[in-house]
């Protein structure tokens, strides 16, 4: 981060602590390490902002029924936006070697998100009817081949404009089909994806609170493709309750909804995107 250019030596009098995660779902096998900063006390202290995110379904739904698709990830989102001079102080942190500070915004802070999607959002203003995002997931759609050549050049003109960087590798471009924010679209279809529906069905019950929540976070995700996901799911949520100790109590009642939501994604129906225009 020091040769990117992303932190800096810091005097500041302010620190967070560094915390070492180990990265789900790593490739080669290997457990690799994320370096996070908790920003937990520096967030208790900081003003909300409240730029609306717009809801990942609403935007599933608009793409789906397009024919053309791109879609776009910014390369390291958050490190594409410079700190004030103000700012790099308060985002200061200590390690073994030394006390150091961001000069771009980094994970964590809690209005990073709401930051980053008002630059997206001022980024591709004037060309929402072919273009939107969730934070740095960047979608272009279109209804015939000769307006999307048009469609996206001038979105990626905007983004060069702007001085982004797409992460190439991440692009789907010219596609009938995309995979978008954890769903296949096109076609005026919204499917889940395979591999995560593998992963729940693949499942094993959970035994504390914190798995019982990782489960019904992934499967809560897809509830537009469970009929009456709530009333299913409920044994489970009871058990996320503060009142419950936090190693869950396994009852015969969880098992069956357990077993019930996996049924329901391993044949969970490929749904049709909405005509708005009736």
């Amino acid at each position: 981060m020091l040769e990117l250019g992303v932190v800096e030596h810091s005097d500041s009098p302010w620190a967070s602590p560094v915390v070492l995660v180990p990265k789900p779902n790593s490739k080669d096998g290997k457990k690799e390490m994320r370096f996070c900063v908790d920003y937990r006390g520096l967030n208790l202290v900081t003003k909300t902002d409240a730029h609306p995110i717009r809801r990942a379904d609403e935007l599933i739904d608009t793409l789906a029924s397009a024919k053309y698709l791109n879609t776009f990830d910014l390369t390291a989102g958050y490190w594409q936006i410079k700190l004030s001079e103000d700012a790099k102080p308060k985002t200061a942190f200590s390690t073994i070697g030394g006390h150091y500070q961001f000069t771009v915004m980094p994970f964590g802070l809690k209005n990073a998100p709401a930051t980053f999607q008002r630059l997206v959002n001022t980024v591709l203003q004037g060309l929402e009817a072919f273009s939107a995002a969730y934070l740095d997931d960047i979608a272009v759609f279109s209804s015939s081949w000769d307006d999307h050549l048009v469609h996206l050049w001038k979105v990626l003109e905007a983004l060069q404009k702007a001085g982004l960087t797409i992460k190439a590798s991440k692009c789907q471009i010219g596609q009938s089909k995309v995979v978008y924010l954890g769903h296949l679209v096109g076609g005026e279809q919204i499917a889940p994806l395979q591999g995560k529906i593998q992963t729940i069905i693949d499942w094993v019950p959970p035994t504390t609170q914190t798995q019982v929540r990782a489960f019904l976070g992934l499967t809560g995700y897809y509830r537009r493709f469970i009929k009456n996901y709530g009333s299913i799911a409920a044994p489970l949520n009871d058990l996320t309750s503060k009142k419950m100790p936090k190693k869950v109590l396994w009852t015969a009642s969880c098992q069956k909804a357990f077993e019930e939501l996996k049924q329901a994604m391993s044949s969970a129906p490929v749904l049709k995107s909405p005509c708005y225009s009736k």
